[in-house]
């Protein structure tokens, strides 16, 4: 079982910066993948970054060149470094983990961007 607990989101102007992480309630080198997912009000749930255990990297369209997905194994925590961030981005972002054939969920953060 792993338990995710999201932090960093907040409210921030159109091409700031923000900094989400993730704290894994269990080693994180032993997970084959990390995502990190965001659910805008009315819409479903969309993969926004990958990160598997040789830390191969995967990036929606809409994020590419902006967003930066890493993984710290000594600490059991995913980040994902938001840079130029556009209104369009505001959502709930939620870090998932694939283990053992079950996705484990957070709770989500919420980002909000003003223009």
């Amino acid at each position: 079982q792993v338990q995710l607990v999201e932090s960093g989101g907040g409210l921030v102007q159109a091409g700031g910066s923000l900094r989400l992480s993730c704290a894994a309630s269990r080693s994180i080198s032993s997970i084959n993948e990390l995502d990190w997912y965001r659910q805008a009000p009315g819409k479903q749930r969309d993969l926004v970054a990958t990160i598997t255990k040789t830390s191969s990297t995967n990036y929606a369209d809409s994020v590419k060149g902006r967003f930066t997905i890493s993984r710290d194994n000594a600490k059991n925590t995913v980040y994902l470094q938001m840079n130029s961030l556009i209104p369009e981005d505001t959502a709930v972002y939620y870090c998932s983990a694939n283990f053992l054939f079950r996705r484990y969920w957070g709770q989500g953060t919420q980002v909000t961007v003003s223009s």
